[in-house]
């Protein structure tokens, strides 16, 4: 049974399920992008992005797995643009990984669910609350989900990253997280697409 993840205080709880703050804020922040993009369902590549803005372990994650490239920057302006961009051939459908079904209620696409599920049953396991790496594992386990697609696309190495995320501990509450460059809080979007400008990559070309 899907038992969904509480979103609506991202302050400190008891280890019951309920996110971690980072998590949470990701997760308020991809239903909030999810209206604004005039989608009915917030799906993995939302979840991707607002990770990537919200919780700088997920961020240190990705960034470690790079191989000399700027992946993590790719990966960045291809999800501020998707509007104007790659995820437009997204804009009205559903995402559906085939894991679940997908008829649901609750404002996320089936493999977005899928992905949550899946990082609250990893907190589960070491009996503590969902964090981002979480999240993030769930998502790069399906290897037909919208994140994984745009991060395949950004040149990310997805098999490492899975590898990374299995084997790294979830840092504890309270502890810091290592900078990523100069970033250790919320990414400033504004200035990323400011930055990147209009994409020249268009969805068929």
């Amino acid at each position: 049974m899907y038992r969904p993840l509480h979103t609506s205080d991202p302050g400190p709880v008891p280890a019951d399920g309920s996110p971690r703050p980072e998590l949470a804020n990701a997760l308020a922040g991809a239903r909030r992008r999810a209206q604004r993009d005039g989608d009915g369902q917030a799906d993995t590549a939302h979840l991707l992005h607002a990770l990537l803005e919200h919780d700088p372990a997920s961020r240190e994650a990705v960034d470690a797995c790079e191989q000399g490239g700027e992946q993590l920057v790719k990966l960045l302006g291809l999800l501020v643009q998707r509007n104007i961009g790659y995820g437009l051939k997204w804009h009205g459908s559903v995402e559906d990984s085939g894991a679940v079904p997908m008829a649901r209620s609750d404002g996320w696409s089936p493999a977005a669910a899928e992905a949550l599920e899946a990082a609250r049953k990893r907190a589960d396991g070491r009996g503590d609350r969902p964090a981002g790496p979480d999240l993030l594992a769930g998502l790069v386990a399906d290897p037909e989900c919208r994140a994984v697609e745009v991060m395949e696309r950004a040149g990310v190495d997805r098999e490492l990253l899975r590898r990374r995320l299995g084997t790294e501990p979830v840092p504890p509450v309270g502890d810091p997280v290592p900078r990523v460059g100069e970033q250790a809080g919320p990414i400033d979007v504004s200035a990323l697409r400011r930055e990147l400008g209009a994409p020249k990559d268009r969805p068929g070309s």
